[in-house]
């Protein structure tokens, strides 16, 4: 079934709970090339998921989910599937910290959102974030209430992640 994808066992490991939902993006990609309605939705959930289970401060996350290519306009992002509140629906690129993820192609891990230049606040709660870039399609944008939530073993699984999706999705 797939929502079990999403069942991760209470008190697991950052490493564990990483781990699980990159089995089950694999799994859950398998056959399946459809990037908007179908796989980046399953991938934040799962992402969501996976980290509301894990120890402090990754269950602090506040927002999971993509911003992907504007079909409309040149060097816009526009908001893809997500879980968490409300969004901005649109990122200029090099706005902001997806938008520089964007831009440059590169991972951005913002330890204090408030000391990014540019920032864009669409939650007032947000204090850090990492933004992965897929392919220069998309980002993976992940935020927490809490400073200092992500680390490098959450930038090589998310990096992991948006290689697969670039690779398993027809964009």
């Amino acid at each position: 079934v797939h929502a079990d994808a999403a069942k991760f066992a209470e008190g697991v490991t950052k490493t564990e709970a990483w781990g699980q939902a990159i089995e089950s993006i694999d799994a859950l990609l398998e056959g399946q090339r459809n990037w908007a309605e179908s796989n980046l939705a399953n991938t934040a959930s799962l992402i969501w998921h996976a980290l509301k289970l894990m120890p402090e401060p990754s269950n602090h996350t506040n927002w999971a989910g993509f911003y992907v290519l504007d079909p409309t306009t040149s060097k816009q992002l526009i908001l893809g599937p997500f879980m968490g509140k409300v969004a901005c629906q649109t990122i200029e690129f090099g706005r902001g910290v997806c938008g520089k993820a964007a831009d440059s192609g590169e991972t951005q891990l913002v330890q204090d959102v408030h000391r990014f230049p540019g920032h864009i606040a669409c939650d007032r709660e947000t204090k850090s974030e990492i933004v992965v870039p897929i392919k220069v399609v998309a980002v993976m944008d992940i935020d927490s209430t809490v400073p200092s939530t992500f680390d490098e073993e959450d930038k090589t699984a998310l990096e992991t992640l948006a290689r697969t999706l670039g690779s398993a999705c027809d964009w």
